[in-house]
Order: C-alpha cells, then sequence, then structure tokens
C-alpha cells in the first residue's frame, strides 16, 4: 500500500509541474468539452463540467487497469 500510495504522490507532483509550466492553450480546452454545462445569470453561475469528469473517469480507469495487468 506505501508504494502506491508513493507512486500516486510521484504522479500528482508530475502533474502539476506539467500543468504549471506548460503553455497555457495545451489544456485551456480541458472544462469546456461539448456536453459541459454552463448556466450563467445575473448573480448565478452554475457549472457541471460531466462531460470532463467522464473523460477523467475513462482515462483513470485505463490507468488502473494498465497497472492491474502489470503487478506481479
Amino acid at each position: 500500500m506505501g508504494r502506491w500510495l508513493i507512486l500516486a504522490g510521484l504522479v500528482l507532483v508530475i502533474l502539476g509541474l506539467v500543468l504549471s509550466y506548460a503553455p497555457r492553450a495545451w489544456w485551456q480546452w480541458f472544462g469546456r468539452l461539448p456536453g459541459d454545462i454552463r448556466i450563467e445569470k445575473q448573480n448565478v453561475r452554475v457549472y457541471i463540467p460531466w462531460v470532463s469528469m467522464l473523460l477523467v473517469s475513462v482515462v483513470l480507469s485505463l490507468v488502473l487497469a494498465l497497472f492491474r495487468r502489470l503487478r506481479p
């Protein structure tokens, strides 16, 4: 369990560095995909990024399945 937590921490650090130093246009599309719901009125903003979260779920599922297959 400890190794997995260390690996997850390293992945998060690397992801944070990439997002901090990557050109803004590279990841600016995330959260603005077709299907994400945005409602903006005078005093209310509602944002439901369900397509973006579906994409995150699929990617994480694929990565975890890959880790399960590579585990001895």
